[in-house]
């Protein structure tokens, strides 16, 4: 019957014409800047700081610089579909919009619940990361304070939820302010990783880039097989620690420090000019970072033997800090500490901004209680959305652990550049009349090569993060069919236009 299918899509006429009812309706005040600082200050945080010291001593050796490369070849083909899509489809939303555009509510339900995982669960681990590097710079001007503190049976981090409770205030006041208090903030932390690369390079010596990838190294024999890259896994690999499945794996890993670009496309709503902005905006924060990224492995790496950088027997993780104290510089633990502090700041607010726009846009389409897509008339910003995200992130942030999220980010937000790139090419085909104003060069083939090279970083994640990624998936399966389905308004219009005896609109015939 019409309006009960689940392939049922939402033209991009219908999205763009949501967007201008009142109650729900974002301000337009962001700039190509605006967006470049966006992408730019959630992409760089303490990855850039501990990621790739931490990696190449347990994982590649100096090739992470190259792991780098290849996760930024995989996010640059997906960014181009990103910005064909953010150009062509300014709606907020972003992966979500997108898919119910192509693929139908279905998959656009799957995507938005997948897209929770990547941005709420990212932000609760970040802020934890945030509250320890508190707790260090507290430390530096003499207070001896934790930030987390035993509640009965439970840990409360209390640091994570006091700069989850002040972004999310920032963020409901205005779009405009955020992006503000961001740019300040990133250039602080750019300007300390740039006196990291700058005064690193000093130290380098050429001879510990040798081997470029160290042999491979068996596997402890009390090793988890599902510890193991699900790649190696299938090919009979022994390892991914070292030697060609370790660079593999490692790719899979810092991938992670590069999530954050494609939430730029979910402000695309609020900018100004969508069609030349948006893209300018993915396309220019992702070359930044990847530049910053590769210098600043090919600096830990030149500085310190590999070996130097592997996790100690206690579990102490090594961090830039730990390359620069064997050559005697200390002062850079302090300002490594302040510069993943203000790094820290705003990815968590870019993140908790990203979370609110994609639950904006399926409370909008009713998914979800349609009351969290209200906007407050004196800020334009979903303030109920905005509240609720808060308060999932300070309960995660604040009492549970940050163990092993990070994979499950990745393989999230891979999940999600498989069906963006793949829906550029059903879109091509189905609405080639759309006016775009940006095109992704090598239509199907660069679609294609960011599927290809998505899906291999996935199956570069262990096999306990799939197995995790399918639970939480099915969960999400559930909840779509006892309120998603028969709340959405989409499937209400279908079948009020049915029970009035007029045609079935085109939306309809694509779901039978």
């Amino acid at each position: 019957m019409p309006g009960t299918g689940l392939w049922r899509t939402k033209s991009v006429e219908q999205s763009i014409l949501d967007t201008d009812e009142p109650d729900t309706k974002l301000r337009k005040n962001l700039g190509t800047w605006d967006l470049i600082v966006f992408g730019v200050s959630v992409v760089i945080g303490a990855g850039i700081f501990t990621l790739a010291a931490r990696t190449a001593g347990d994982v590649t050796g100096p090739s992470v610089s190259l792991a780098f490369v290849l996760a930024a070849i995989a996010c640059g083909l997906a960014a181009l579909c990103y910005a064909e899509f953010a150009s062509t489809v300014p709606v907020a939303g972003s992966a979500y919009t997108y898919s119910y555009a192509t693929f139908g509510e279905f998959i656009a339900w799957i995507i938005g619940w997948d897209l929770i995982l990547e941005f709420a669960v990212a932000a609760a681990a970040v802020a934890k990361g945030w509250s320890i590097y508190l707790e260090q710079v507290l430390k530096l001007i003499g207070l001896e304070v934790p930030t987390v503190l035993p509640l009965g049976p439970l840990q409360f981090d209390w640091g994570a939820v006091l700069l989850t409770v002040v972004l999310c205030t920032l963020l409901a006041i205005g779009t405009k302010l955020s992006a503000r208090v961001s740019l300040v903030i990133t250039l602080i932390k750019v300007a300390v990783v740039l006196l990291v690369i700058v005064v690193g390079l000093a130290y380098v010596n050429a001879s510990n880039y040798s081997p470029f990838i160290p042999p491979a190294q068996a596997a402890a024999e009390d090793s988890p097989k599902l510890e193991q890259s699900l790649l190696s896994l299938i090919l009979g690999g022994e390892t991914s620690t070292y030697g060609v499945f370790g660079l593999l794996a490692a790719a899979s890993l810092v991938f992670f420090a590069f999530i954050g670009f494609d939430i730029v496309a979910t402000t695309a709503e609020e900018t100004r000019n969508p069609q030349k902005m948006a893209p300018r905006g993915i396309l220019g924060s992702l070359a930044i970072v990847t530049v910053l990224y590769v210098a600043v492995a090919m600096v830990v790496t030149g500085m310190v033997p590999y070996s130097d950088l592997a996790t100690a027997e206690d579990g102490t993780r090594s961090t830039l800090a730990t390359a620069f104290a064997q050559h005697g510089i200390n002062w850079a633990a302090a300002i490594i500490s302040v510069g993943a502090l203000a790094g820290l700041t705003t990815v968590v607010m870019v993140l908790l901004l990203g979370q609110t726009r994609v639950l904006f846009a399926m409370s909008r389409d009713g998914l979800v209680p349609r009351g969290l897509a209200k906007t407050d008339p004196k800020t334009g910003t979903p303030v109920r959305a905005t509240v609720l995200v808060g308060a999932v992130v300070v309960v995660a942030s604040g009492f549970f652990p940050a163990d092993k999220l990070e994979e499950m980010v990745n393989v999230g937000t891979l999940f999600a550049f498989v069906l963006v790139s793949l829906g550029v090419i059903v879109l091509r085909r189905t609405r080639p009349d759309l006016p775009r104003g940006f095109r992704a060069p090598l239509v199907p083939f660069v679609p294609i090569l960011a599927i290809i090279a998505c899906i291999w970083l996935m199956l570069n994640l262990t096999a306990l993060t799939w197995v995790r990624f399918v639970v939480w998936m099915a969960a999400g399966v559930v909840i779509y069919f006892l309120y998603g389905r028969a709340h959405s308004r989409l499937g209400q219009r279908q079948a009020d236009e049915v029970a009035a005896g007029g045609a079935v609109p085109r939306d309809a015939e694509s779901a039978e």
